[in-house]
């Protein structure tokens, strides 16, 4: 079954609602919020069969849906197949990179709490020759709804012990690569998004950025986030 255009735009709101509340979405509040020019009646009839084709899903029986892995990589395979995002403020990327700096790890350390702040993520760099990890993010991380949950929490902190040790072995290249949910090669990894790429620090350091978060990250922002980051490098 193939979905239409108006089955798109439907999807494509329940995420971006989704990801701004962290809550179940309704046909009444896309009704309400976004003029699309149908009934409330025919947007539960689109949301059902989205439901029935994998992309969005009910938690409770009273509830309103949720974007399932499915629904997350169609939306994020959209935003990769049009031309690649940027941050809105590049500039403020290109500053950091051209302040002076002592060595690239006191760069690594701005990028990594630029990246974590403006994300709210938590970010890992990796600079390949050193074999150095700069982490950042735990405090941006746990404020998100679903780290109130302790066991999510504990399984983000195996997920990044097994990613730590396997970083690498994705081979990231400078066009970001998303892997969502299941789709994650780690098995503490169900729960959660990663965004990787790879970009030269001062066209000299290699250095692997990677972005994880909950499913629910702002996929259009962050994934602009790292684009820009890897441009600028490129220049």
């Amino acid at each position: 079954m193939k979905i239409t255009d108006r089955q798109k735009e439907i999807l494509s709101r329940i995420i971006q609602e989704y990801i701004n509340s962290a809550k179940p979405v309704s046909s009444r509040l896309i009704k309400e919020k976004y003029n699309l020019g149908i009934c409330s009646a025919a947007i539960r009839t689109e949301m059902q069969r989205l439901t029935e084709m994998g992309f969005i899903f009910q938690p409770h029986t009273s509830a309103g849906r949720v974007p399932s892995d499915k629904g997350y990589r169609f939306f994020v395979n959209d935003l990769l197949d049009s031309d690649l995002l940027d941050f809105g403020d590049i500039s403020e990327i290109r500053d950091i990179f051209q302040r002076k700096r002592k060595n690239v790890f006191e760069l690594a350390e701005k990028v990594a709490k630029f990246l974590a702040q403006r994300a709210a993520g938590f970010v890992i760099l990796d600079i390949l020759k050193s074999g150095f990890f700069w982490k950042e993010g735990w405090e941006e991380i746990v404020r998100e709804p679903e780290f109130e949950k302790r066991d999510v929490l504990l399984e983000f902190a195996e997920l990044l012990k097994d990613f730590e040790k396997e970083i690498r072995n994705l081979k990231p290249e400078s066009v970001p690569m998303v892997y969502i949910g299941q789709e994650c090669p780690f098995s503490k990894g169900r729960n959660f998004s990663i965004i990787v790429a790879k970009c030269c620090f001062d066209k000299r350091q290699e250095v692997i950025i990677s972005l994880l978060g909950p499913k629910r990250m702002n996929y259009n922002r962050n994934i602009g986030l790292i684009n820009s980051l890897v441009k600028i490098n490129d220049m």
